[in-house]
């Protein structure tokens, strides 16, 4: 008995279909890479739920005969090629002919289009790659599609989608993508009858402002500057961001031919070019738009077309290196040595080298100083001594085996000195003991907010008058799935419109403080991290608040305030890293200190 059989097309387009349509996001990608194909001006993508129950995409371009409607539902039907070696002439976003048939084997399609040379027009009706209906239609030059019921067949695949929150954050992370290469074109974006976001034909410029600005204090594009090259090879213009405004939230994005993609080694010549120039963990931001001869390209590795292939990518990352590097050149954003003297002073004597400052701590605590009050450019807090209270070393968590030994190092043996106003040395059984008291200080604080959050045990301290959050419209979906989190933290926060949330009261802690600081931080960190399980949002949360929140650098502590914090940190379970891996606590042993000399 012959067991190999032929596919139906229907269960062909479902198999395709996983490739292709992977979330409501996949679709609008390929819908809206239609309409500009097709010429439009003017867009507008609607959805509700997300994507899940409807995901709509109207656009003005030139339409289809009824013909051409029922035939592009059919696999590796299209318009875009009619040979293979056009696949090195594209101009176009499509031409693989496999979106339409794998969007309608897995929802409820309906379509009107129509022509500017017809009177009327066709609308079709497919229902899992099964033709419901056709028939004319009256309806404006241009074709609307609606995605209804998103894998209704498949009821595995549409368990698998993410919270409404999640997938409008991808949705709109794939339309930026879209339009950020398409200024001159015309975009709507509505959610649950709600505009989200609007944005006019424009400059390049105009458009990352329109997406990227709303709710900076300064333009946004003035961050950047400009980069440009002409060669036989490649052409590339777009905007590079200025080191100093580098942060961990950083917008990345690389065009070829009118075309997103992905490009990690194009990627590596870009932070090349920024040696030496960042700080820390910090990223630049970029919007790069490359045009090369379709000849050298290959679009046709993935059905996504993100993952393109360069001809010359050795030549290509020398240029764009040597591009980068003249635009941060030219504009005079290179480094310049800074040394810090702080910590540091001036013998009388001439010519003689400057001595650090060691600084033993005095028995008499200054009433007035306040160990969480931040520099101007911090945020501050008050009542520090609220988070020592009811606690004492006999309240500390019971140690492990494994940490027994390293407490036995940590007992006191003589007196506390501060250093530099930065580190804490205690003489111990073990050695000399170097403790960060800033990241002391947040170990402390972290735990304290992540039992807060998890507890609900926090207080919020209202506001006289409340302050208005102004987020980015890719942002609010995220700011959503965090709202239950920062209130328990005690964020007080309600919106009131669709991308602005009043601030009405704040955690006790913050009450001297900027919230809207602390909720930006907040918000780039989580963002920056890349993570969608809550508990990890929890813990982003606790940690941004205490690293806002903690003693700063350059600050002079009294012997109380010092044994206070010395006294949290050796309670906690793990005392000698922050939640994010840095050293907290580091000894110096005998043996060490004695190879020195």
């Amino acid at each position: 008995m012959d067991i190999i059989h032929l596919l139906p097309d229907s269960v062909a387009n479902q198999i395709a279909a996983g490739e292709v349509i992977q979330r409501p996001a996949s679709c609008l990608k390929e819908l809206v890479e239609n309409s500009l194909d097709a010429g439009a001006t003017k867009i507008q993508v609607l959805v509700r739920d997300a994507g899940r129950t409807l995901l709509q995409v109207v656009d003005e371009g030139k339409g289809m005969s009824d013909t051409d409607l029922r035939m592009a539902f059919e696999r590796h039907a299209t318009s875009k090629i009619s040979q293979a070696s056009d696949l090195f002439q594209l101009r176009t976003m499509g031409f693989r002919g496999e979106a339409l048939a794998s969007i309608c084997a897995v929802a409820q399609v309906e379509v009107c289009s129509r022509r500017e040379e017809d009177e009327v027009g066709s609308r079709l009706v497919i229902h899992g790659s099964e033709v419901i209906e056709q028939e004319a239609c009256v309806c404006p030059v241009g074709t609307n599609f609606k995605v209804k019921n998103l894998f209704f067949n498949i009821p595995v695949r549409r368990k698998f989608l993410k919270t409404d929150q999640t997938e409008l954050r991808n949705l709109l992370n794939e339309f930026y993508r879209i339009v950020l290469v398409y200024p001159k074109v015309q975009f709507t974006f509505v959610s649950n009858d709600e505009v989200l976001i609007e944005l006019p034909a424009g400059t390049e410029k105009q458009r990352i402002e329109a997406v990227f600005g709303k709710g900076q204090k300064v333009s946004y594009s003035s961050h950047f500057v400009d980069v440009k090259s002409d060669t036989e090879l490649i052409s590339i213009r777009g905007f590079v961001g200025k080191p100093e405004v580098a942060g961990k939230n950083a917008q990345q994005y690389f065009f070829v031919n009118g075309r997103y993609m992905r490009h990690p080694y194009f990627h590596k010549a870009v932070l090349t070019a920024y040696q030496g120039m960042l700080q820390g963990d910090a990223n630049p931001s970029y919007f790069i738009y490359m045009e090369v001869n379709p000849e050298n390209i290959d679009v046709n590795i993935h059905p996504t077309k993100t993952e393109i292939k360069f001809q010359d990518e050795q030549p290509i990352f020398q240029i764009l290196l040597a591009t980068v590097r003249e635009a941060l050149g030219k504009f005079n954003v290179s480094p310049s040595l800074d040394f810090d003297r702080s910590g540091y002073v001036e013998m009388p004597t001439t010519g003689a080298m400057p001595m650090p400052t060691a600084m033993p701590i005095t028995s008499s605590p200054s009433t007035a100083y306040n160990p969480f009050v931040h520099a101007e450019e911090k945020v501050r807090t008050t009542n520090w001594q609220s988070l020592y209270a009811n606690t004492s070393i006999a309240e500390r968590q019971p140690l492990s085996e494994e940490q027994q030994p390293l407490f036995e190092q940590t007992v006191p043996t003589g007196h506390i000195y501060q250093y530099n106003g930065r580190y804490l040395m205690m003489p111990t059984q073990g050695g000399l003991m170097m403790i960060d008291q800033h990241r002391a200080h947040i170990c402390v604080l972290y735990h304290l907010y992540l039992n807060q959050i998890g507890e609900s045990l926090t207080t919020s301290q209202q506001l006289l008058f409340p302050e208005m959050w102004t987020v980015g419209v890719e942002e609010v979906a995220l700011v959503e799935e965090m709202l239950d989190d920062l209130r328990h933290v005690g964020f007080d926060i309600e919106r009131i419109d669709p991308t602005t949330y009043a601030v009405n009261g704040v955690p006790a802690m913050l009450s001297d403080a900027s919230p809207i600081t602390a909720l930006r931080d907040i918000l780039d960190s989580v963002k920056a991290t890349g993570i969608n399980l809550k508990d990890r949002w929890q813990k982003q949360i606790a940690l941004t608040l205490a690293q806002d929140t903690s003693i700063p650098y350059g600050k002079t502590l009294t012997k109380d305030e010092i044994d206070d914090l010395i006294t949290q940190l050796l309670a906690l379970p793990n005392y000698r890293y922050t939640e994010d891996g840095k050293i907290v606590v580091s000894i110096i042993s005998d043996d060490e200190l004695a190879k020195k000399f």
